[in-house]
């Protein structure tokens, strides 16, 4: 349900606003995600109601670092700003009005339990109590929160299996806590002023990816975001995003291993990722597939873990995981995770709520999870 996930996310663009612009609707709009390894955007237009693609582009950010496609960077807000301007420039976008998505590992997210109250006193006690969830002083982040709905459902069965329970237990509210450095909001408005965007809002990656990837609905969905450095886990039930684990390792470790394995360049392994992935090349000439199914088993391990955990916590069972991210675009990868987790697995194919151009329609699909981020960013600031 985007609704209460756009509440959310409306929290830091009202806070927001006065510092980092609005801007009028209609015209084009720019979604951008900057991530570790690359910078992608996604230019939309509105008509007639409609979403329709007008441009889109990435642009690797190891060539910036003076390291390889595919690598991991830390650069500075100057080195990023210039990127971004240059895959403006060669993306031809010439809308201004946009929105950023921010990484999930500059941010902390918590589902919290506060005892029952009226709103007001929720609003003045919840920052009291985001502090013992947050590893940082209070006054260097920026926090918001949600009140996660009652699931209507869950509470008519325990009415009538367990109706003392509420006498035994006081009723708790359940919130989403969000909370983002000062200091990574400080960088990324030096980057956006010197690309000359103007930024209606910042919201986390995981909002954008929901946005595009998923359809209204209420089932439990897992959402597996394989960037170059880290692997983000979600879990969003009736489009809350209900728990979020991080995994320290990415599709640049896959790369790396088969690097180590086969001694190859980086670069030549990168390209055997992207050719043959997790694709049976027959007898003796799996060694590609052999290395990433070394790294992969440790990173679907953690993941698998994720999964039980929730499903034991809750006592609902996961219905379906959907990949997205770069590392997504592994060859066979979506069969192999389908095997290891034993759920339905498919791949996000943001480009779906938008209109595009029939011959793009194929490169699209291939190129899809990578891009899940930017075009759900996109898709919202038309609405802004």
């Amino acid at each position: 349900m985007h609704g209460t996930l756009y509440a959310l996310s409306m929290g830091f663009l009202d806070s927001l606003k006065s510092s980092f612009g609005g801007g009028a609707r209609g015209g084009s709009v720019l979604g951008v995600d900057i991530g570790s390894s690359s910078i992608k955007i996604v230019q939309l237009r509105r008509d007639k109601g409609h979403a329709v693609l007008e441009t889109y582009g990435e642009i690797a950010l190891g060539p910036y670092s003076g390291t390889e496609v595919g690598r991991a960077t830390h650069l500075d807000a100057a080195t990023i700003s210039q990127a971004l301007t240059d895959l403006i420039k060669e993306a031809n976008v010439t809308a201004v009005r946009s929105g950023i998505s921010v990484p999930f590992s500059a941010s902390l997210t918590s589902v919290i339990e506060m005892p029952k109250m009226n709103p007001k006193q929720l609003a003045h006690m919840i920052p009291l109590e985001a502090r013992k969830y947050i590893p940082a002083n209070i006054n260097e982040v920026m926090l918001d929160w949600f009140i996660i709905p009652e699931d209507v459902a869950q509470k008519e069965w325990s009415r009538s299996h367990a109706a003392s329970d509420e006498d035994k237990n006081p009723p708790k509210t359940e919130v989403l806590l969000v909370a983002i450095h000062n200091e990574i909001l400080n960088n990324y408005q030096t980057i956006t002023q010197q690309s000359g965007l103007d930024v209606g809002f910042y919201e986390l990656e995981i909002f954008g990816s929901v946005r595009s990837s998923l359809s209204v609905g209420i089932a439990p969905v897992m959402i597996v975001d394989i960037g170059a450095a880290t692997t983000k886990v979600y879990i969003v039930e009736r489009g809350i995003v209900r728990l979020s684990h991080l995994i320290s390792m990415g599709a640049q470790d896959l790369t790396l291993g088969i690097s180590r394995s086969l001694g190859v360049s980086f670069d030549k392994a990168e390209r055997l990722k992207r050719e043959q992935g997790l694709i049976d090349m027959g007898a003796g000439q799996n060694q590609v597939k052999d290395a990433l199914l070394s790294t992969l088993g440790r990173i679907f391990s953690d993941i698998n873990r994720v999964l039980l955990s929730y499903e034991k916590k809750y006592g609902r069972n996961v219905s379906r995981m959907v990949l997205t991210g770069g590392g997504a675009g592994l060859p066979e990868l979506a069969s192999y995770a389908k095997e290891v987790v034993s759920i339905e697995v498919e791949l996000s194919n943001p480009f779906d709520k938008v209109q595009t151009p029939a011959f793009l329609e194929d490169v699209l699909e291939e190129v899809g999870p990578e891009f899940a981020v930017a075009v759900g960013v996109a898709l919202r600031r038309m609405q802004a």
